[in-house]
C-alpha cells in the first residue's frame, strides 16, 4: 500500500528563515488574496465608518487668507478583510504594516490652499478585529476668512472640513473618535508661547447634496484662536498715545510765539514716519479696514486739527498793531461772554483791567491836553514857543496813536488768548471722547 504524511500548517505559516516568525507570517496571512483597491466590506451595502479627531500644536502664521498650523489628523476604520484570530499567532493583536498595502478613505481637507508638510508615516496600525489606525502629523495651510476689524484684539474661527472626495455616505461615513466636549477642552499639546492663543475646537457633522439625489459626510472642526495684543500695545498703540499726549502738552506754549507751530508741525512729521514705519504691521484685507487703522487716520487728522489751529492763532496774535480795532461783538462775545460762560475768570479780570487802563489814560489825556486849554495858551505865548508847542503836540499825537494801537494789540491778544483755551478745550475733549470709547471698545474685545 501507499501510505502518505499530512503536514497541518498554521495559517500564513512560512519556511526558512521566517519559520518561526509570527509577524512575518501574519503579514503573510493578511496580504494573501488582499485587493485594496475595494473597499472592504464582505456586504456592500455596509458604509464604512471612519472614525476623525484633531490636535493641534501651534498656529505658526496668520496671513490675509491663509492660516499656517501643524496638526495631527487621526484617522480610524474597520477593514473586514483584515481580520484574524490572536491565538492562532501567538497572541498577536496588532501589527503595523505598510500604508500602500492597505485601502485609505479618500478623505481630504476642503480648506486646503497649499501642499502641506509632514513627514511621511508608511504605516498603519492594525487590530485583529480589523480596525486600522493611521495618525499623521502635517502643517496644513488652509483658506480662512479673517475678520480683522478688532486686530489686535481680534478672534479668528478658521476651520477644516473633512469628506470623502468621491464616496456618498452610503459608502463612506464620518463620526467623531471622542466626544465633542474633550475635544473643545483639550489644548494638552499646544504650544503656548506664540502670538495666538487656543480658545478651543469645536466640531459639527452634517450630511449635504449637491444633487438632491446622492448625499456625502462631512465633518467640520472649527479652531477658534485669539491673538495675543501685547506686541501690538506696546509698538503701535503706546507710540501714538504719546504723541498725541506731546500735542496736547504743546497748548501751553504761548501762543504770541512761532515755537508751537514748529513744535506741532515736528510732531504731525514724526507721525507719518511711524505710520510709515507700522503700515507693513498692521493686516492687509480688501474686505475691511482695522479699527486701529481708522484710530490711526483720526490721529493724524486731529495733529492736522491741532496745526490748523495753532496757525490761526498765531496769525491772529502776530503785529496786532498793524489790524483794525476788534469789532464789538467780537469783543462781547469774546472777552466778556466766553470767560463767564467757560470760566476764564484770571482773562475777564485782565480784559476789565486793560479796559480801565485805557479808559483812565484817555481821561488824562482830555484833561490835560484839552483842545481849549491848548488854544488858549497858544493866543498868549511867543512865534518860538508856539514852533515848541507844535512840536510837543506832535510828539502827543504820536504818543496817542501808540498808545491806541498798544491797545489794539493788547485786545487782539487777549481775544488770541481766549479763543486759544477754547479751542483747546474742544480739542482736549474731542481727544479724550475718541480715547475712551476705543480703549472702552477694546477691553470688552479683549474680556470677550
Amino acid at each position: 500500500g501507499i501510505s502518505c504524511v499530512i503536514f497541518l500548517l498554521k495559517p500564513g505559516s512560512s519556511t526558512g528563515r521566517f519559520a518561526n516568525a509570527t509577524l512575518v507570517r501574519l503579514a503573510e496571512f493578511l496580504s494573501a488574496g488582499y485587493k485594496k483597491g475595494v473597499r472592504p466590506v464582505k456586504d456592500w451595502n455596509t458604509p464604512t465608518n471612519v472614525e476623525i479627531d484633531l490636535m493641534v500644536y501651534s498656529i505658526l502664521n496668520v496671513v490675509s487668507y491663509a492660516v499656517y498650523k501643524p496638526i495631527t489628523i487621526f484617522r480610524s476604520w474597520k477593514d473586514e478583510f483584515l481580520m484574524w484570530d490572536s491565538q492562532d499567532f501567538d497572541g498577536v493583536k496588532k501589527i503595523s504594516i505598510p500604508t500602500a498595502n492597505v485601502w485609505v478613505p479618500d478623505i481630504l481637507i476642503n480648506e486646503f490652499v497649499d501642499v502641506g508638510k509632514s513627514p511621511d508615516i508608511p504605516y498603519v496600525y492594525v487590530t485583529d478585529d480589523g480596525v486600522v489606525r493611521n495618525y499623521k502629523p502635517i502643517q496644513v495651510v488652509t483658506a480662512c476668512t479673517l475678520n480683522i476689524y478688532n486686530f489686535p484684539f481680534d478672534v479668528q474661527n478658521c476651520s477644516l472640513t473633512f469628506q470623502s472626495w468621491l464616496h456618498t455616505i452610503d459608502d463612506i461615513n464620518i463620526t467623531l473618535m471622542r466626544e465633542p466636549e474633550e475635544l473643545s477642552k483639550d489644548k494638552s499639546v499646544f504650544m503656548n508661547q506664540g502670538e495666538w492663543e487656543l480658545l478651543h475646537v469645536l466640531s459639527k457633522y452634517k450630511n449635504f447634496s449637491v444633487d438632491k439625489e446622492e448625499y456625502y459626510a462631512e465633518m467640520k472642526f472649527h479652531v477658534v484662536i485669539r491673538r495675543r495684543p501685547l506686541f501690538y500695545t506696546v509698538n503701535l498703540l503706546l507710540p501714538s498715545i504719546f504723541l498725541m499726549v506731546m500735542d496736547i502738552v504743546g497748548f501751553y506754549l504761548p501762543p504770541d510765539s512761532g515755537e508751537r507751530v514748529s513744535f506741532k508741525i515736528t510732531l504731525l512729521l514724526g507721525y507719518s514716519v511711524f505710520l510709515i514705519i507700522v503700515s507693513d504691521t498692521l493686516p492687509a484685507t480688501a474686505i475691511g479696514t482695522p479699527l486701529i487703522g481708522v484710530y490711526f487716520v483720526v490721529c493724524m487728522a486731529l495733529l492736522v486739527i491741532s496745526l490748523t489751529e495753532t496757525v490761526l492763532i498765531v496769525r491772529l496774535v502776530h503785529k496786532q498793531d498793524l489790524q483794525p480795532p476788534v469789532p464789538q461783538w467780537l469783543k462781547y462775545l469774546v472777552l466778556e461772554r466766553a470767560p463767564v460762560l467757560f470760566c476764564i475768570h484770571k482773562k475777564h479780570r485782565l480784559c476789565s483791567r486793560l479796559s480801565s487802563q485805557s479808559t483812565d489814560m484817555e481821561n488824562y489825556k482830555e484833561n490835560n491836553y484839552g483842545t481849549g486849554r491848548y488854544r488858549r495858551k497858544q493866543d498868549n505865548v511867543p512865534p518860538l514857543m508856539d514852533n515848541i508847542l507844535q512840536e510837543v503836540t506832535t510828539i502827543r499825537h504820536f504818543l496817542e496813536k501808540r498808545d491806541k494801537c498798544r491797545e489794539i494789540a493788547k485786545e487782539w491778544l487777549q481775544v488770541g488768548y481766549v479763543l486759544d483755551v477754547l479751542l483747546f478745550r474742544v480739542y482736549l475733549v474731542a481727544v479724550v471722547a475718541y480715547s475712551i470709547t476705543l480703549g472702552t471698545l477694546w477691553s470688552v474685545w479683549q474680556a470677550a
